[in-house]
């Protein structure tokens, strides 16, 4: 009989425990990416095995080709462990990439997984890239050490649009080189084309050039910061950042080397402040002027008469096109305020001199902006390029060669369409991703406000249907912006941006036949396993609780429904707790008929949600049927009148769907209680921003019926008008009455005009309402 010594069995323990770690995992990859390709094929063939023996082959001689394999090389190592070998000489059981020009789309590809190994063929180096990229999100990405099982197929694949396109504002938050890198790495993933760089601003300018070094001397430096959203209070911190020519040219490297353009935006003819702070004699006043402190847009622009000033411009203009080899060259031209060039003798000589003249649709300064931009726009097109400015450039005639991107609305880039323009679609309503992303705003890092969550991003649509087919063709692409006056770390830019650019990757890649948004949200999962070891930092609310709110007026009760994705279990409590193992599981719609205070939570083994809450408040008007007489307009619509009695009151932001919005027509709400009801008060909110044009009310009606026909009137009240010094927010009016039985109540509230001390004043106001009580 053998008998082992305590240290033989120790030796034959670690020598299994050796060949247990030699044993490596076999994960198999999944096609389902971001974005999605349009055609996989099935192929019956044995799958392919990706191990540290398989090599990358690339084409002898061709540079390009072998960066790309060396990226490709890299991503598997990061997510498999497995260090490939790169080589032009080919082998057997290889990844091979591949120029093959009988791809017709420059940027498209061709995926072929044999048994005998991976064919990845594009026409040119770009489509290959595109090609790596699918591969690349179709491995496992749980990091470790692992072998990888390809199934046999055949992906072919490429873009909807030529322009796919990613806004990052260097001018209020500087970001170094280095997160400028990996940013670029980011839009890498997830196909985007296009680094759009906002590099000046009133808050800072973040280029040199070298034939004004005051630029950066003292444009690059504002002495403090605005705390939150102009509040009046500073941080009392010095505030610098600008990048040289030389680091910027390691950019455009950079990013050409993963097949990204970086196209740069020096904003003209506003947006200047800092630039007049080093340059004084170009403005219009001859200053002095400091580096705005405080966000929004300066009264302080670029003289239009002046002609050193625009030689400025234009010298500004040619050293950036010496840096960037972009086609385009964004020159801004939004937001440009007419208060000094109305002042100006040297503007005013100029309008008189160009023989400029106003009319019904515009003002003659609206049209000496226009010959800036077209001026700006021939000297660039004399460099062999062609500009790009935003909506506004539409104003007063629209540069002959001048690319549009609209960003106020659709509406400019129809209209740009219309005149045969090319037209890159990135409306604030849909992809501005400095707008919030999710409803429970308390929660969330401050914003400038909006909301923009992944779904409404992924359902964006470019191309809009009231476009002839012909005129479709001018629309070029779409572009996500990230303004950054309330993003002042990197961490933050990337949790802002992410996931929602996985949706806009969507929208610029993928088929629009294609597109399924609970498909996209299983596929998401997988891309966040990508940004967990990459180390990016996302938004996580695609594991929170998901709520859909659903008014049932049958029962008098609010319907909630509940979902997660990913694995989990949801629990709730209606009583204000937080929600743990031991309260209520989720397992059927949960309906509510008194007030309470909902809140649920996914618990994991991983750990848990964020909790979802809801406060719902019952008055005698709650659940009921309710109908408008006039629809909220364009863009506030969102459930339409069941918003006004669902039991949930807004918060401070406008645009979460908690309430709707009216331009220039009254609010007239009828409720039918259902059955003859005593009541004696109405309660209300209104959501205030002036700035946004939207006010509070002035004279609100109450009237009753018996029989929804025929109303008479039991109330009113006269609100007093705004006035400057009133401060935005939630203004909540209350309506006392003599009590009064009745089954149907009818709510006015009155249109208003904005205030003649208002910017617009004698235009029609937005009144915001939410929740009106009755009790």
């Amino acid at each position: 009989m053998l008998r082992l010594t305590k240290t033989g069995m120790l030796f034959l323990c670690s020598i299994a425990t050796l060949l247990s770690c030699q044993e490596r995992q076999v994960v198999k990859a999944d096609y389902q990416v971001i974005p999605m390709p349009r055609e996989i094929v099935a192929d019956n063939q044995s799958a392919f095995k990706l191990t540290s023996a398989t090599t990358i082959h690339f084409p002898a001689e061709n540079a390009q080709m072998e960066k790309v394999a060396n990226f490709l090389a890299g991503y598997i190592e990061t997510s498999t462990g497995n260090k490939l070998k790169v080589s032009s000489t080919e082998s057997a059981q290889a990844i091979s990439l591949v120029i093959d020009e009988s791809i017709s789309n420059k940027e498209g590809y061709e995926l072929t997984v044999s048994a005998d190994g991976v064919r990845i063929a594009g026409s040119t180096p770009a489509g290959v890239f595109y090609g790596v990229q699918t591969l690349r999100k179709s491995i496992p990405a749980t990091g470790g050490k692992k072998d990888v099982e390809l199934a046999a197929v055949k992906i072919s694949d490429y873009p909807r649009f030529s322009y796919r396109g990613m806004m990052l504002d260097v001018s209020r938050h500087f970001q170094p080189v280095d997160s400028v890198k990996n940013y670029i790495d980011l839009l890498a993933l997830h196909n985007v084309n296009r680094l759009h760089m906002h590099l000046t601003d009133d808050q800072g300018w973040r280029i040199e050039i070298k034939k004004y070094p005051k630029l950066t001397e003292i444009g690059s430096k504002r002495k403090e910061t605005v705390i939150g959203r102009n509040t009046g209070e500073y941080d009392g911190k010095p505030y610098e950042g600008y990048y040289t020519q030389e680091q910027l040219k390691e950019l455009v490297k950079y990013a050409g080397e993963r097949f990204i353009t970086i196209v740069p935006e020096i904003d003209l003819p506003g947006h200047q402040q800092a630039a007049l702070a080093s340059y004084p004699e170009f403005g219009c006043t001859g200053g002095p002027y400091e580096v705005w402190t405080q966000w929004g847009v300066s009264e302080n622009v670029i003289c239009a008469g002046n002609d050193q000033a625009l030689t400025f411009l234009e010298d500004v203009l040619a050293e950036v096109i010496d840096i960037f080899p972009s086609e385009y060259i964004h020159i801004g031209g939004d937001e440009c305020p007419k208060v000094r060039w109305e002042s100006c003798p040297k503007c005013q000589a100029r309008i008189k001199a160009e023989n400029i003249k106003a009319d019904k649709l515009h003002s003659a300064e609206a049209y000496l902006q226009s010959y800036v931009i077209s001026r700006m726009e021939k000297f660039v097109e004399s460099k062999g390029r062609h500009i790009i400015g935003w909506d506004e450039i539409l104003e007063g005639g629209l540069a002959p060669n001048a690319t549009v991107m609209s960003w106020r609305s659709m509406d400019g880039g129809i209209q740009s369409a219309q005149q045969h323009h090319d037209v890159i679609m990135t409306p604030s309503s849909h992809v501005y991703f400095d707008h919030y992303q999710s409803t429970d705003t308390d929660n969330e890092p401050l914003a400038i406000g909006g909301f923009s969550s992944l779904e409404k991003v992924y359902n964006f649509e470019p191309v809009p249907d009231v476009l002839t087919e012909e005129e479709q063709k001018y629309i070029i692409g779409a572009q996500a912006n990230l303004w950054t006056e309330y993003i002042p770390t990197y961490a933050q830019a990337q949790y802002m941006t992410l996931p929602r650019l996985a949706a806009l990757a969507e929208v610029q890649w993928s088929a629009k036949e294609k597109k399924d948004y609970q498909s996209f949200l299983n596929r998401c999962v997988k891309l966040i396993d990508h940004y967990i070891l990459n180390g990016y930092n996302f938004a996580k609310h695609l594991f929170d609780v998901n709520a859909e709110l659903k008014t049932d007026t049958e029962s008098g009760s609010l319907i909630i429904s509940l979902s997660t994705l990913g694995d989990g279990e949801i629990y709730y409590t209606t009583d204000g707790s937080v929600p743990s193992v031991k309260s209520n599981k989720y397992e059927t719609p949960v309906q509510i008929k008194t007030d309470t205070h909902f809140q649920a939570r996914v618990i994991r083994s991983s750990g848990e949600s964020r909790v979802y809450e809801e406060k719902i408040y019952f008055s005698k008007g709650t659940m009921k049927p309710i109908v408008l007489t006039e629809e909220p307009s364009k863009g506030y619509s969102f459930n339409g009148a069941p918003v006004l009695n669902d039991g949930i009151k807004g918060n401070g932001n406008y645009k979460t769907g908690r309430w709707l919005g009216f331009q220039g027509k009254d609010i007239v709400a009828t409720f039918d209680l259902k059955e003859v009801t005593e009541i004696s008060k109405i309660r209300f909110a209104t959501n205030v921003v002036k700035g946004d044009w939207i006010m509070d009310a002035r004279q609100v009606y109450v009237s009753v019926s018996d029989d929804g026909k025929t109303f008479r009137e039991v109330g009113k009240e006269e609100l007093p008008e705004m006035q400057v010094a009133d401060k935005d927010g939630l203004f909540v009016h209350e309506l006392d009455f003599t009590s009064v039985k009745a089954k149907y109540v009818q709510v006015t509230i009155k249109k208003v005009n904005l205030p003649s001390w208002h910017g617009g004043a004698g235009n029609p106001a937005f009144i915001f309402v939410d929740e009106i009580e009755i009790l």
